[in-house]
């Protein structure tokens, strides 16, 4: 429509804007199904029993934050060479992750008022993880990845804290696992994180 002219767009002419919400409505929803598989599937590695009988995870509120903080991670590295419908699929589960959060903080008891100060904490921990876990990876430190895992999943207990090299090591070889994945996986949401165990 050019502009002065008066002229009112005909019942048939596309509204673009209007059409372009729909548009992503339609795409989020569809990959709603896809999300909440791919979430299932990362919560679930996140939660096998090995990771805290053997490997030193805290079986706690925080321990159980910290795996699925780590698992997390290794996806997004995963996906960050995906194409765009899997790099969409991973910003959902990040939104998905931190609303989760939310809502675990507002059920113990957290005032609407502390909720998005305690969000902002948590996201930043979150992302200076992903940086230093990263970095690790990058440079296939184990010992550095180990002593990032001892420092973030025991920040209290210094020289006491289980040395953690033994999930270090299972998340070198989850991500390994994951780099050798089709992106038919990633983009279906059935990506999945290798068992944790002596043959991982």
């Amino acid at each position: 429509m050019q502009h002065g002219t008066g002229r009112a767009p005909p019942f048939n002419e596309p509204k673009l804007g209007v059409m372009m919400i729909f548009s992503l409505f339609r795409k989020k929803n569809a990959n709603q199904r896809i999300v909440e598989r791919q979430y299932a599937h990362l919560t679930s590695a996140a939660r096998q029993p090995y990771l805290y009988e053997a490997l030193d995870v805290p079986d706690t509120v925080m321990g159980r934050l910290e795996m699925l903080s780590a698992v997390l991670i290794l996806y997004f590295r995963r996906t960050r060479a995906s194409a765009t419908s899997g790099q969409e699929i991973a910003q959902q589960i990040v939104d998905a992750f931190f609303q989760d959060i939310d809502h675990s903080i507002r059920e113990l008891g957290i005032s609407d008022v502390g909720v998005p100060k305690r969000m902002k904490k948590l996201a930043a921990r979150f992302y200076g993880r992903l940086e230093a876990y990263a970095a690790a990876l990058e440079a296939g430190d184990r010992a550095a990845l180990a002593g990032a895992l001892k420092r973030n999943i025991y920040p209290d207990d210094g020289d006491a804290a289980p040395s953690m090299q033994g999930l270090a090591d299972y998340l070198f070889a989850a991500e390994a696992h994951l780099t050798a994945l089709d992106e038919i996986s990633v983009e279906t949401g059935d990506a999945q994180l290798p068992a944790a165990g002596p043959a991982a």
